[in-house]
């Protein structure tokens, strides 16, 4: 698979996204990358769903990593443990407004992975994850109503900002996550 590189320009950053290199076996894999930050994303979906199935399985699993932060877990436990509390929230916010992008009536098993590889203090995740997850859905052979993207929305000082840094959203009055496509908001 050649590699393909897309990049803009948003809010001052570039972004980029880029496949055919990592997660070969997955049916899509991207890797996004804005600022310091990069996650890759991943799906994978089963080809029919299980007989007597009537609902859709999709797995949302957000996840940063202790060496993301440059961290490597010390002392007696050295492996990554269970998500944490924010990683749990993250992967609801990010199934959110995915769901109802596939088709009604397709029951087929779907698991979406955005693994934190590198973070920055200065960039929130959230709309970039969302994003970086409809990326891997639009790449891959699986049914899917996209692309979507995520934004945030902060207010300081009365004036609003797309995209604040950390240090922006804590002085902000506004903490608004956007998902949606060209033609519909689907989650606020």
């Amino acid at each position: 698979m050649a590699i393909f590189r897309h990049e803009i320009e948003s809010n001052g950053r570039t972004v980029s996204i880029e496949t055919g290199n990592w997660a070969k076996q997955a049916h899509g894999a991207i890797v996004y990358r804005t600022g310091n930050v990069v996650l890759l994303a991943t799906v994978c979906a089963e080809r029919e769903a299980k007989e007597g199935q009537d609902f859709f399985p999709l797995t949302v699993d957000y996840r940063e990593k202790f060496y993301a932060a440059g961290r490597i877990p010390g002392g007696y436990f050295k492996r990554e443990t269970r998500p944490a509390e924010h990683e749990t929230l993250l992967s609801r916010l990010i199934d959110r407004p995915i769901r109802p992008l596939f088709p009604e009536g397709y029951f087929a098993e779907v698991q979406l992975l955005i693994t934190v590889l590198s973070a920055d203090d200065n960039i929130a995740i959230e709309g970039h994850a969302i994003t970086a997850a409809s990326a891997a859905l639009m790449i891959s052979d699986i049914p899917f109503d996209g692309p979507i993207a995520g934004v945030l929305i902060g207010r300081v000082d009365g004036e609003y900002v797309v995209d604040p840094g950390v240090a922006e959203r804590e002085k902000s009055d506004l903490d608004l996550l956007v998902a949606g496509s060209r033609n519909a908001i689907t989650m606020i």
